[in-house]
């Protein structure tokens, strides 16, 4: 308590009471659309029952899980998953870096700015639209990609029909549209790297490779290590809405996922219990790959999300 009269806490209350505003609607957000529905979570250790609702459906315990896992297609939905998303972090996690390290190096601020703009514009285009221009361009009568390989003298491809080629159509379009968004966060980080590194790397010869190398990457490492970490804690999290509209029975080998799978028996099958099991089981799974992670970057280093 201070002369005033006032707490410490109050009186920071007060100053950042108009920072504390602007915060107000994304806390707001947190708490009705990602911790109160985390109370659904009962439904699946139940047969729940839409008329009777969670407190009068009948608990079943631990039946969902044991009939996800029982399930024939569980390795296979499993290992599709973890595959996709495990390709989009080597594939598609240093994709954004290397843009940003390429883009530091660029002297002309004009030229910067224009491939950073084009760079930006895939990230504000809808899955629908993206998927629609993947449809067009990798047609197997007149798309562009086919008329390309006709013309050097090979056969063209039913691209979108083949399971083998499902996941790097899916990784590459991700890069595509994910690489200058993301690539702002380590631009960022760059601009506060102390321009004396540059020029004292510099002095002892170091060309623009080298200080890109051994200036740049280590100032922006801590950033990359702790988005590295929330990446793989998303590893089994891959999105529903391009699967979705990119996959067919022909692809279901390697394109059906977790999340395709949980709308089917979920909302098309309106078995809700056993998708919320499985969403749940999905949850535990992530959060374990970033715990670890966490934890053997914790131990290898100094950088860690705590």
């Amino acid at each position: 308590m201070n002369a005033s009269g006032r707490s410490p806490f109050v009186k920071r209350f007060r100053e950042s009471r108009f920072l504390l505003l602007l915060v107000l609607p994304c806390f707001v957000y947190f708490i009705l659309f990602h911790y109160i529905p985390m109370f659904g979570i009962a439904i699946s250790f139940q047969r729940y029952n839409l008329f009777k609702g969670i407190w009068h459906s009948e608990w079943v315990g631990f039946h969902y899980y044991e009939m996800f896992f029982s399930n024939p297609d569980f390795f296979k939905l499993l290992r599709n998953t973890f595959l996709l998303g495990l390709y989009r972090i080597v594939f598609g996690f240093p994709a954004p870096i290397l843009l940003a390290l390429l883009l530091n190096e660029l002297r002309s601020a004009v030229f910067r700015r224009l491939v950073q703009s084009v760079s930006y514009l895939p990230h504000f285009i809808s899955n629908v639209v993206v998927v629609s221009m993947i449809i067009v361009f990798l047609s197997p009568s007149g798309g562009l990609v086919n008329r390309l390989i006709e013309m050097v003298g090979f056969e063209s491809v039913n691209w979108l029909m083949s399971p083998d080629w499902f996941r790097t159509i899916y990784v590459g379009s991700g890069i595509w549209q994910g690489i200058g968004w993301s690539s702002i966060i380590y631009l960022a980080a760059l601009t506060a790297i102390d321009p004396h590194l540059y020029e004292a790397a510099e002095m002892d010869g170091a060309g623009r490779f080298r200080k890109m190398a051994y200036v740049s990457l280590p100032g922006i490492m801590q950033t990359v290590v702790v988005l590295l970490i929330l990446e793989i804690g998303h590893v089994l999290g891959v999105g529903f809405e391009k699967v979705f509209l990119l996959y067919n029975p022909a692809t279901y080998e390697t394109a059906d996922i977790i999340s395709t799978y949980v709308y089917r028996v979920g909302l098309v099958q309106g078995n809700y219990s056993y998708a919320a099991a499985i969403d749940l089981f999905t949850g535990i799974v992530n959060l374990a790959f970033l715990l670890g992670a966490n934890y053997v970057s914790r131990r290898l280093g100094e950088n860690s999300l705590w």
